[in-house]
């Protein structure tokens, strides 16, 4: 790896030039809509969710998401989206923790056949 130093006038002028690249190229992008209010389509919240076609259309056929149709294709508010996953938050308890690292432990054990045959 190559080291370069420079004098610390000349890194205060590339660091001065550069936020002044940023703030100009910030100034370029249009102002941000408030996010919530934007729409995305199904495809888009599938991606982010991490589930199929089918799930979201129970979603929708359940009333658990708001949507709109327009000629066929289904969009949603990012805010609906957002208060779908607050609606479904399960609160950890100590008592769920334990659980969830007692199955860890039992499951992770079946799965490693050397740790069964090293204990035996």
């Amino acid at each position: 790896m190559e080291v370069i130093t420079i004098e610390s006038k000349a890194f205060r002028q590339l660091m001065e030039k550069l936020d002044a690249l940023s703030d100009y190229v910030s100034s370029l992008k249009p102002p941000v809509e408030n996010e919530d209010e934007s729409w995305v389509d199904s495809h888009d919240i599938c991606d982010f969710l991490k589930i199929s076609e089918r799930t979201l259309q129970r979603l929708r056929t359940n009333g658990k998401i708001s949507y709109t149709n327009l000629g066929g294709k289904y969009y949603y508010r990012i805010s609906q989206v957002k208060k779908l996953l607050k609606e479904n938050i399960i609160k950890s308890t100590e008592e769920h923790f334990h659980e969830l690292a007692e199955h860890h432990k039992r499951h992770s054990f079946d799965r490693d056949p050397e740790k069964n045959t090293a204990l035996k």
